[in-house]
C-alpha cells in the first residue's frame, strides 16, 4: 500500500491503521491524506480525507501548554453531549495515544467533517448578501442563547464544572497561564489583570454551559448567499459551566476587534458596511431568545481582552521557543499590548460602549 501524506504532529499512516482496526466501517483500504487547518495556534486541527466520509482530527498543540487548557477529553465530551442542542459535528472516537504513540502520541479525538465555510476575513463577505449577513449575525446570538439555556444535568454535563465562584477561578486560571508564559515586561496587561481582579462581578446570576471562545470564525457557515446559517459550532476546548455573560463579552470583543489601533489583532470577517448588525442588536437578539435582560457588559468585554491577550502571549512564548506549527507567529507578540490597552479602556468605561 502506498504511504499516506505527512502532516506535522500526526502520523497519517498510523491513523490509517487505527481507523482500519477500530472503525472498519469508515476505512476504505486506501491511504489517507491530512492537512492542518487554521495554522495550529491552539489545538491542532486536521482535515482527513480518504475514509468513507471526510473526518477531522483534533490534538493538543506542540510544546508549552497549560495542562488544563487543551483537554481533548473535555472537548470531546461537551461536543458529544450538545449534539441536538446546538449545531455541532458528530463525534467518532476519543483516543489516549500517549503510550502507544501510533497516531499523535497524545490524546486525540476524531469527528465527522461539516461542510461549509469558516468566515475569518472581510473578503469572504462577498459570497453572501448584506441581508443574509445581518441574519447570520443575529443567529449567532440566538445559538448562543440556546446553548446557555441548556440544562447541564439534562444533557449529561451536570459535573462539567463548578458554577459557584466561576469568575474568581477564571481570574486565577488566566493569571497562572500568564505567569507560565512570562518572558518580558507587559505593564498594560499587568494593569488590566489587577483592575479585573479588583472588580469581579458578584456571583448569583444564572449559570450554564459556557463555550469560552464564542465568535464568528469558530463557526461553520453554510447555506445560500441570502440565507447563511450556522452549520456547526467549533473549538470547545475552553468549555465549562459558569457565567454565560463571559461568552457574550467575548463575542462583543471580536465584533469590534478589527477596529483596534494598529490593525486587526485577530481574524474577523465582521466589518462595517458588510451587513452585520451592530453589537447592541446582537445583544438584543440574545436577550429576546433567552428571555432575560442583559446587564452591563463592561467587565466581561474587558475580561475577554485580557483572556485573548494572555492566550496570544502564550503563543508568543511558544514561538520564541520554536514550538509552533504554521506561519504568522512572528507578529503575535506585537498584538498583546494593544489588546491589553483596549481591555483597560473597556474596564474604565463602566458601561457597554
Amino acid at each position: 500500500m502506498a504511504k499516506s501524506t505527512a502532516a506535522p504532529g500526526l502520523d497519517v499512516d498510523g491513523l490509517g491503521r487505527w481507523l482500519t482496526r477500530e472503525h472498519p466501517e469508515l476505512a476504505r483500504g486506501r491511504p489517507l491524506t491530512a492537512a492542518l487547518i487554521g495554522g495550529g495556534r491552539s489545538n491542532l486541527t486536521y482535515r482527513v480525507d480518504g475514509a468513507a466520509v471526510p473526518l477531522v482530527l483534533r490534538r493538543p498543540p506542540l510544546g508549552h501548554v497549560l495542562s488544563t487548557a487543551h483537554d481533548m477529553r473535555r472537548e470531546h465530551r461537551v461536543i458529544s453531549a450538545l449534539r441536538g442542542v446546538v449545531p455541532v459535528p458528530s463525534t467518532v472516537d476519543l483516543v489516549d495515544d500517549a503510550e502507544a504513540g501510533e497516531v499523535t502520541g497524545t490524546d486525540f479525538f476524531v469527528m465527522e467533517h461539516v461542510a461549509g465555510r469558516v468566515l475569518s476575513d472581510p473578503a469572504q463577505n462577498r459570497e453572501w448578501t448584506a441581508s443574509g449577513l445581518r441574519r447570520l449575525g443575529l443567529e449567532l446570538a440566538e445559538v448562543l442563547a440556546e446553548l446557555h439555556a441548556a440544562d447541564p444535568e439534562a444533557v449529561g454535563l451536570g459535573d462539567f464544572g463548578r458554577p459557584s465562584g466561576y469568575l474568581d477561578r477564571q481570574m486565577a486560571t488566566w493569571r497562572r497561564q500568564y505567569d507560565a508564559s512570562r518572558s518580558r515586561e507587559l505593564p498594560a496587561l499587568d494593569a488590566l489583570q489587577d483592575r479585573l481582579a479588583r472588580s469581579v462581578p458578584e456571583s448569583g446570576r444564572r449559570s450554564g454551559v459556557v463555550h469560552g471562545d464564542y465568535r464568528l470564525d469558530n463557526l461553520i457557515v453554510a447555506g445560500e448567499p441570502d440565507a447563511p446559517r450556522v452549520a456547526a459550532v467549533l473549538d470547545w476546548e475552553m468549555a465549562t459551566l459558569g457565567d454565560p455573560l463571559v461568552d457574550l463579552g467575548m463575542l462583543g470583543m471580536y465584533w469590534h476587534i478589527r477596529e483596534l489601533p494598529g490593525g486587526p489583532v485577530a481574524s474577523s470577517a465582521i466589518a462595517p458596511g458588510a451587513g452585520y448588525p451592530e453589537f447592541d442588536e446582537v445583544v438584543d437578539a440574545y436577550a429576546a431568545r433567552s428571555g432575560t435582560a442583559v446587564p452591563d457588559l463592561s467587565w466581561y468585554r474587558a475580561f475577554a481582552c485580557y483572556k485573548l491577550a494572555v492566550i496570544l502571549e502564550g503563543i508568543h512564548y511558544r514561538y520564541t521557543g520554536g514550538q509552533t506549527v504554521g506561519e504568522g507567529f512572528d507578529r503575535i507578540g506585537a498584538l498583546v499590548a494593544p489588546l491589553a490597552e483596549e481591555g483597560l479602556a473597556r474596564a474604565s468605561a463602566g458601561k457597554d460602549a
